[in-house]
């Protein structure tokens, strides 16, 4: 069985990692370490306390926590540009090192501060598998400064929400570039250049295997500007020829999109789609 560890921000309030540590397991997680990112403000320092004295029992998950860094020194609050972009190589760099262990990952963004939150899920966008989670805490009357409950009782009303990840890609981000990318912003950038190139290789299948050839040449002369009557001068055909090839193309577009049968398919849309991918076969011509 897949190891699977639990990640867990932390602010002021520790009984969000417990409560989350209960309802995994209650879900039949079999949940292995506890992982908290954390900055170093005193109430923050004060929640670490409470949990080191909760995992240090007999029986309980290993456990461990991250600092967030600036250079080399701790961050006491997310308040800051600087404190927010070191925050978001924390917890890349900590759920990177999980990724490539092979282990499987509950991610709790209950804890902490807002920025927490969402630096920990643009992290899951870069590295999660299918079977990773990202998980939020709910619970019902109860606020801030009210009793610290640390384990999940009967007549407590607490859930784990499921928050949906959109990866960008099927295949496993630990068997791409991504992997080798100790820098977010690498990856961000990375990610983007082969999430370009997957859509290049789309259209490309869209341009060489859905269209006929004359579909083809018509695509390529209207991302260069022409209206159908420079174009069907420029092909000798006639106009009405012209228009019907796109009435096709069209059909053919929307169905390689997906689009609805409501929506129209109009040329701008055609030559936004299309216009870069000419451009560049062009240049590649060009550089033979």
């Amino acid at each position: 069985m897949t190891p699977q560890v639990l990640i867990a921000t932390l602010g002021s309030e520790p009984q969000v990692v417990t409560l989350a540590l209960d309802l995994l397991r209650a879900k039949g997680y079999p949940v292995a370490e506890v992982i908290i990112v954390h900055t170093m403000g005193k109430a923050v320092q004060s929640a670490l306390k409470q949990l080191a004295g909760e995992f240090a029992a007999p029986g309980t998950c290993g456990y461990r926590t991250v600092a967030v860094v600036k250079g080399e020194w701790p961050v006491d609050d997310i308040s800051t540009e600087e404190d927010t972009a070191s925050l978001l190589r924390t917890l890349y760099r900590t759920i990177l090192a999980e990724k490539r262990a092979g282990r499987l990952i509950h991610l709790s963004i209950a804890g902490g501060r807002k920025p927490m939150a969402m630096y920990g899920m643009v992290v899951a966008q870069l590295l999660f598998d299918e079977d990773d989670r990202v998980w939020h805490l709910l619970s019902e009357n109860w606020r801030p400064g009210d009793e610290r409950v640390m384990h999940v009782r009967s007549e407590e009303r607490v859930w784990l929400v499921p928050v949906p990840v959109l990866r960008w890609s099927t295949v496993s981000p630990v068997l791409t570039e991504l992997a080798v990318r100790e820098d977010p912003w690498e990856a961000i950038q990375t990610q983007r250049i082969m999430k370009q190139e997957e859509d290049r290789r789309r259209k490309q299948g869209f341009i060489e295997h859905d269209l006929t050839r004359a579909e083809r040449e018509l695509v390529r002369l209207a991302c260069q500007g022409l209206d159908n009557a420079t174009i069907a001068r420029q092909l000798y055909k006639s106009e009405k020829t012209v228009a019907n090839q796109f009435t096709n193309i069209y059909e053919k577009l929307r169905e390689w999109r997906g689009l609805r049968a409501d929506v129209s398919i109009t040329r701008p849309l055609l030559v936004a789609e299309f216009a870069v991918y000419f451009s560049l076969e062009r240049t590649q011509r060009r550089e033979k």
